[in-house]
């Protein structure tokens, strides 16, 4: 779904069940909506964002579904967003030699320009953005 948000930032969303394959289908949604922004350079990186940010969402947190939001911020920016109706925060770790998980979070921050947590009155919004270039 394409939308708008009140500020007039061009975006595009989904919600998505709580499900480790909405993890493609968040990927798929960051892909169309950079190539529709003429922004592909960026795929690569928003797209591992997205996964990460899912894949924390689907392990962590305990209702049916997640929304997935990319947002066209500027010319050279996007938002990656991720929403639960879990109000438990997300938590960096240390992940030793051999975990498998636990380190979602560090790569979401090598990757991206910025990344934070919005609590919200009934869960959350994770966001990462990724620059796109110049």
């Amino acid at each position: 779904m394409t939308e708008s948000s009140a500020t007039g930032v061009p975006s595009y969303s989904e919600t998505l069940p709580r499900v480790p394959e909405s993890v493609a289908k968040a990927r798929r949604l960051v892909s169309s909506s950079l190539r529709v922004w003429h922004l592909e350079g960026a795929e690569d990186t928003a797209r591992l964002v997205v996964s990460e940010l899912v894949t924390n969402t689907v392990a962590h947190t305990r209702l049916d579904c997640v929304r997935v939001t990319i947002s066209r911020v500027d010319e050279h920016l996007v938002r990656v967003a991720v929403t639960d109706r879990s109000q438990n925060m997300p938590e960096g770790r240390e992940a030793g030699l051999d975990d498998e998980s636990g380190r979602g979070l560090a790569l979401v921050d090598a990757l991206s320009t910025d990344w934070g947590v919005d609590p919200l009155r009934w869960g959350k919004r994770v966001w990462a953005d990724v620059k796109c270039g110049a």
